[in-house]
């Protein structure tokens, strides 16, 4: 589902029913003369495709800390935003969902994620974002003190059942650490991803000009490998979104201010 293309009791019944509002995040980058900027965003947007009605899917945010790491602006594709600015966009979007009802929202984001436990400039913006968006929303409507309060005294073991307020919002990598699949930038992994995912926007022709280090494996991949690898982070999508554990009709998190 999608949530531009949902009436109101559309989108209140699927807050009641306790589904995930899910937000795509990725950037353009060069990755090589074989694939399109936008790789990080379509394996994204395309895999969330695959949960269909299990999901409600926001409008996605492409325009990430890409960096120029990888190639120089004049190379093509890679579009830089820093992460300062992004900061303040992505705080008003959560607080605007938040102020709106929505507690089971979620942020998915492949670019650079192998680093996702310490953080990289555009997945740490958008993290960044959802404390300070849900900081201001409960000092907003539960007054400051408000988690020293007497009814916040069972606070430990709410986190320990992921619902207290701060798992509201969530950022996740699209894959799980340690997954079995190649992770690369441009090689035979995000090819793979993308023969499956999008192969009409694919070059193989192209895959070894340039003469990358990254791209070396890239001829390596097959579409059937990119499915396997799509299936390991459904799966994994599954699980972060509750998907495999959420009862139907539930309110999510439990909170109605």
């Amino acid at each position: 589902m999608r949530f531009e293309r949902m009436r109101p009791r559309e989108l209140r019944e699927a807050v009641d029913k306790g589904i995930p509002f899910v937000l795509p995040i990725g950037v353009m980058e060069y990755h090589g003369q074989h694939l399109p900027a936008g790789v990080d965003l379509i394996v994204v947007t395309q895999v969330l495709d695959r949960l269909d009605d299990e999901i409600v899917v926001l409008p996605p945010f492409a325009y990430g800390a890409a960096s120029y790491a990888v190639a120089r602006p004049e190379d093509g594709g890679t579009l830089h935003v820093d992460a300062s600015a992004i900061v303040p966009f992505a705080e008003a979007l959560f607080t605007g969902l938040l102020r709106g009802g929505y507690r089971n929202i979620h942020g998915i984001v492949h670019h650079q994620s192998e680093n996702f436990h310490q953080g990289m400039p555009t997945d740490l913006a958008f993290r960044l974002a959802a404390r300070n968006a849900i900081f201001r929303y409960l000092e907003n409507t539960r007054s400051p003190g408000w988690w020293g309060a007497g009814e916040m005294a069972d606070y430990y073991e709410q986190h320990a059942r992921n619902t207290d307020p701060f798992a509201w919002i969530q950022v996740h990598p699209l894959f799980p650490k340690g997954a079995d699949f190649p992770f690369d930038h441009a090689g035979e992994g995000e090819t793979a991803l993308m023969q499956a995912l999008a192969a009409d926007t694919v070059d193989m022709a192209r895959a070894n000009d340039g003469g990358h280090w990254y791209t070396a494996t890239a001829p390596q991949a097959t579409a059937e490998n990119g499915e396997r690898g799509v299936q390991i982070a459904l799966d994994h999508l599954r699980d972060v979104l509750g998907l495999n554990a959420r009862p139907p009709g539930n309110r999510q998190q439990g909170d109605t201010t």
